[in-house]
């Protein structure tokens, strides 16, 4: 294995919830109310739609808003990882990315091991945007069962929501979070901060049809079916650990553009020529920047 080099789950489509559009020289996040599945590849118009999406809409209604899913993993945490993240604004690497105890922080020095007290906390995270980001992969139908769709997304709402049924689905059905029959789905709600309109999440459940019980018996019987054809769950689970763990990040640069223009659309600008693609220019570095706005921050603390 290629060390220094995070080995991910293979993707072959991305969710997301609404799309980005151009407006005025710059590409912009246009929130919807329904589930959108593309493909990895783009093209003037933005991402190319997956030929599932068509497919569930036709099953169901126009507005995609459940998803039939399972995951690929039995422990939790490999399906979904969500971390305290900062990003460069103008190249979308991360440069640091910290679970609320210690970070792991780019500097001119190298990766530093450092006190992680959360975004709310920490000078650096303040002056440069740290939030929370999360990354969900999973399996939609039968073509690929080690290919997953990704859903990315900073929103507290679809963090605090999936990591909590995650958890919880495995933990009542025995830790067979993988063989579940499940679904996203999207929610909506209105906040003091969202002045009453709605604002839509993530969130995950069984589908529809099945109960719990009748859905932990379905687990079950797939989880011995899996085992006497030979499956190795748990021999997946541990090479999906050691994947994770055998790189300092789990970004890649080839994401670095879809980060940067989802997440800092303030930052990314684009002419006809270059869509989809941050522009950047001889500016000083974000980290340069942060530095100075955090020592700032420090200096003026009574």
């Amino acid at each position: 294995m290629l060390k220094g080099l995070a080995i991910t789950p293979p993707v072959i489509g991305r969710i997301s919830i609404g799309r980005v559009v151009e407006k005025n020289g710059k590409r912009l996040p246009e929130k919807d109310d329904q589930f959108t599945i593309t493909s990895q590849v783009q093209n003037r118009d933005g991402w190319i739609l997956h030929p599932l999406d068509d497919a569930l809409r036709k099953a169901g209604n126009s507005k995609l808003r459940s998803i039939p899913v399972r995951m690929l993993f039995n422990d939790a945490d490999l399906n979904f990882r969500a971390e305290y993240s900062l990003f460069d604004r103008e190249t979308g690497r991360p440069v640091c990315v910290g679970n609320g105890e210690m970070c792991k922080r780019v500097g001119d020095d190298g990766l530093a091991y450092l006190p992680c007290p959360s975004p709310d906390g920490c000078p650096f995270g303040k002056a440069g945007g740290c939030k929370p980001y999360g990354r969900l992969n999973v399996v939609i139908g039968d073509d690929d069962e080690l290919g997953s769709f990704i859903f990315r997304t900073t929103g507290y709402n679809s963090i605090r929501s999936l990591a909590a049924r995650l958890h919880y689905f495995s933990a009542v059905s025995g830790g067979l979070l993988a063989c579940l029959p499940l679904e996203l789905k999207l929610r909506g709600k209105s906040t003091t901060q969202s002045y009453r309109s709605a604002i839509y999440y993530v969130d995950l459940g069984i589908r529809p049809g099945i109960c719990l019980e009748e859905a932990i018996v379905q687990a079950r019987e797939l989880d011995v079916r899996r085992k006497a054809a030979g499956f190795h769950q748990v021999a997946l689970d541990e090479a999906a650990r050691l994947g994770f763990g055998n790189g300092a990040f789990e970004h890649s640069d080839e994401e670095s553009a879809a980060v940067a223009e989802e997440f800092y659309p303030d930052a990314v600008s684009v002419s006809s020529e270059s869509a989809g693609t941050a522009v950047t220019g001889s500016r000083p570095s974000l980290r340069d920047k942060l530095e100075r706005k955090a020592g700032a921050l420090v200096e003026a603390a009574p």
